[in-house]
């Protein structure tokens, strides 16, 4: 019996649902990963019409900085929702990129087939951040857990020292480096000539947008209030170049001349994020108009340890830079075919490094007026695993408000050297 020939599907987003995003240690100081991805997941839900057993295929969420709670998170989330308990879930995670991967993820099973529907997002908080134990005291306690005696066990915990309590804090620092992720992007502003004025601009023109998009309503569909939020908490509606000037730098001091401040920088943030996508037949049945449809995708990665560093082609941030024009290659396209342009910004002279990198590569310009038309992660903030979902959600309903076909190209980059790219289209 020969095997049956698969034909792909077009994958249609429908809808996004997120809780505003929170800087850290502040109204979701006390909130986990589980409840901010559940509040988000229940507004999809209520506002889709999502709740009777099998309508939704699978759920598809992850988080960066997880608890030993947070196992099986996205099956936790489903079962502490208003989506039915017998929605199947997983978790996936590839820092930064983990909400666009997600989205990536439940797209391949319902462009093939193998089901209708389905939820991807993702959480993060920085501000319960999980603490480890310092590995002195692991170690001490491991051998007193294989001691067989009652002797043995206190014989091993008397070698405790108050040394051993102090905790093992996160950092945002790359294992292989030592660098955490401003100090890289520091390196690769400086390779790129990125100067402190065009970063304070793009930071500006990032709230400014925000604030415009929120006082249009254009997010009423997309933002769920939670826990007092009814806006992002980052934004600065007021935020001008001239006002960015005057802040100090913060990372790469140990040049001259750093560039780099809070205020062109991402903050750490709190957050959830979901995404809710469906083949056409889908959402044709269920008189739902697509938003948007996902057309391609690619990922890509960089030796930020030992490759071109110093020049700024291999950069920590700096893989969309190859993932871009392979994709577009694939896709037979160009910048110029899109009409709109979303570049997470981690760092306002990240984002400039790779549009810098992308015209160097051929591709062109990027018309500054085609890009991250609603703001973007300077003024939103940047809860890790939760903003490619929101990039997706809040790129299609852009699209899907002009009357005329449109392209949107998404990139997205992350930690480890590692980046995510996307293309959306409206018919």
């Amino acid at each position: 019996m020969s095997p049956q020939k698969m034909s792909v599907r077009r994958v249609a987003v429908v809808g996004g649902a997120r809780i505003p995003f929170a800087r850290s240690d502040g109204p979701y100081a006390t909130a986990s990963n589980q409840q901010m991805l559940t509040a988000a997941l229940d507004g999809l839900v209520e506002r889709y019409d999502l709740q009777e057993p099998g309508v939704v295929g699978e759920f598809v969420a992850g988080a960066v900085l997880k608890h030993s709670r947070d196992f099986n998170l996205a099956r936790e989330t489903v079962l502490g929702s208003r989506l039915h308990p017998t929605t199947p879930a997983y978790d996936i995670q590839q820092a930064c990129g983990t909400g666009l991967q997600a989205v990536i993820a439940a797209a391949n099973k319902i462009a093939l087939g193998q089901t209708e529907s389905a939820v991807a997002g993702g959480a993060d908080t920085a501000s319960d951040a999980p603490l480890g134990v310092n590995d002195s005291l692991r170690r001490i306690l491991l051998q007193a857990r294989r001691a067989k005696s009652l002797g043995g066990r206190v014989k091993a915990l008397a070698k405790v020292r108050p040394g051993h309590l102090v905790p093992d804090i996160p950092r945002n620092a790359e294992p292989r480096t030592g660098l955490s992720m401003g100090e890289h992007a520091a390196v690769t502003a400086r390779a790129w000539g990125i100067g402190r004025e065009a970063q304070d601009e793009l930071a500006a023109a990032s709230h400014q947008r925000l604030a415009a998009a929120y006082e249009r309503g254009f997010f009423q569909d997309l933002v769920v209030p939670f826990r007092g939020l009814a806006r992002d908490q980052n934004l600065r509606p007021g935020s001008t170049a001239e006002k960015l000037a005057a802040l100090k730098p913060v990372f790469g001091l140990d040049h001259p001349d750093p560039t780099m401040t809070a205020g062109n920088s991402t903050p750490l943030t709190d957050g959830a994020a979901t995404v809710l996508l469906a083949s056409e037949e889908w959402a044709k049945a269920r008189g739902l108009e697509p938003l948007a449809y996902l057309t391609a995708y690619e990922t890509a990665a960089v030796d930020f340890v030992g490759g071109d560093v110093a020049g700024g082609e291999d950069g920590l941030l700096m893989a969309p830079a190859y993932a871009v024009p392979h994709m577009l290659e694939r896709a037979g396209l160009g910048l110029a075919d899109f009409d709109l342009v979303e570049i997470h910004e981690a760092f306002a002279s990240q984002v400039l490094a790779t549009l810098a990198a992308w015209e160097k590569r051929g591709l062109g310009t990027v018309d500054r007026a085609r890009l991250n038309v609603a703001g973007s992660s300077l003024a939103t903030g940047h809860p890790f695993a939760a903003t490619g979902a929101r990039i997706v959600a809040t790129l299609a309903k852009l699209l899907a408000e002009g009357d005329a076909p449109a392209r949107g190209l998404i990139s997205v980059c992350a930690a480890g050297g590692q980046g995510v790219t996307a293309i959306l289209e409206r018919a």
